[in-house]
């Protein structure tokens, strides 16, 4: 193919055609990943340099046509991007490094599994090609831009291996997420749990009516009927749990609440505790025909087992009646798993400028991966044989 490959930094995604993104990215059905979604973050303004983030997404075009891409953002720090990358502060700084700034491949503020790097399926080149050229671009931010680290945050397994190959190393992170075994009822899911945790869960259960709350999911036509409220609704209960914590900025506004509710209502689900015929609390989350994102969690008023209600066991019903087949609760909460969630592994891939620490970094994270791969599979294996 004599076809030049053209490599470029597109500091707004507006600069780019929707239709396009939409093309590379066609059989990906994660909404985060969406330029509706991505688009939405930029104009609203919850993603720009005055919040830290400095968008410089990676294209590359074959004969002026997008043939792959991967968005991308400058960081001066680990605020929103749920890298969990303070355990490498003191160890570069122990070898007279520095961390930050650094360009982050990924989504902001969701930890969610999903492809960062995206490739036209009819281009004429492989998937390795492009990934080595878009990583190529990266490192050429990273050296006129004086940045420290590349990471690509929360990208699939599927990835690993081209990114390894593209020079990255590997981390591995856990998460819960609970699975269909093609659950017929909700007993049949109880029927899984240890006779403790299965008793526990009932108890659990059986508190909404007794606090006289019920709980339902507001989606499709009751969401698109009123969007403006329900988009209200669910930014005052996102806010809440925003204010309730130091570390958990309000990195979202109502603008963006208002996108979300109005431009992606098929994906978005809004889990309302009721009580009284007031909103106490509620659980917003995004939804593909095979999987239930969980994102936010808030409540106006605190009661007995209600974040778990609102949060897990109510979607875990939701789950099996609509054939739903893996429900991510978000990241961390070691909680879940007494509440019939598994831990699964989520991968990230990164690169230091510095050829010493990238060396010394990356023996240390080969270690840790096959130590957590080893745990996860010893875990998994003595949930799914019980």
């Amino acid at each position: 193919m004599n076809a030049t490959l053209e490599l470029s930094v597109v500091a707004r995604l507006a600069d780019l055609e929707e239709a396009e993104w939409e093309r590379v990215r066609s059989d990906d059905t994660n909404p985060f990943s969406s330029w509706s979604f991505l688009s939405a973050l930029e104009e609203t303004q919850c993603v720009a340099p005055d919040r830290a983030w400095w968008p410089c997404h990676l294209t590359a075009r074959l004969d002026g046509e997008l043939v792959a891409m991967a968005p991308a953002y400058i960081k001066n720090d680990g605020m929103g991007d749920f890298s969990r990358d303070w355990a490498f502060y003191d160890a570069v700084g122990s070898l007279g490094q520095e961390l930050y700034p650094k360009l982050v491949v990924g989504i902001p503020f969701s930890p969610v599994t999903g492809r960062r790097i995206f490739v036209a399926g009819r281009s004429g080149l492989d998937e390795q090609t492009l990934v080595n050229a878009l990583m190529q671009l990266a490192r050429e931010v990273c050296r006129q831009h004086e940045l420290r680290t590349i990471q690509v945050l929360y990208h699939t397994e599927e990835e690993r291996r081209p990114l390894s190959n593209a020079g990255l190393t590997t981390r591995i992170l856990v998460q819960y997420h609970w699975h269909n075994y093609d659950y017929k009822t909700p007993d049949d899911w109880l029927a899984r749990l240890p006779s403790k945790r299965r008793t526990q869960a009932r108890r659990e259960q059986r508190e909404p009516d007794k606090q006289g709350i019920t709980i339902e999911t507001i989606r499709d036509e009751r969401l698109s009927e009123d969007s403006e409220e329900w988009s209200r609704i669910a930014f005052e209960l996102y806010r809440t749990t925003c204010e309730k914590y130091m570390w958990g900025g309000t990195y979202l506004n109502r603008a963006f609440y208002d996108h979300l509710f109005t431009q992606m209502g098929d994906a978005v689900e809004l889990v309302v505790a009721r009580r009284d015929d007031r909103i106490v609390a509620g659980s917003i989350n995004l939804a593909t025909p095979t999987h239930l994102y969980g994102r936010y969690w808030g409540c106006h008023e605190e009661h007995r087992f209600l974040h778990f209600n609102v949060c897990l066991y109510h979607s875990i019903r939701e789950c099996i009646e609509r054939g739903t087949q893996v429900f991510e609760g978000g990241a961390g909460g070691e909680h879940k798993v007494t509440r019939g969630f598994e831990p699964v592994a989520t991968y990230s891939s990164l690169w230091f400028a510095d050829e010493r620490t990238h060396a010394l970094l990356g023996e240390a994270l080969e270690r840790d991966c096959r130590l957590r791969e080893h745990q996860i599979s010893r875990w998994q294996a003595t949930y799914r044989d019980r």
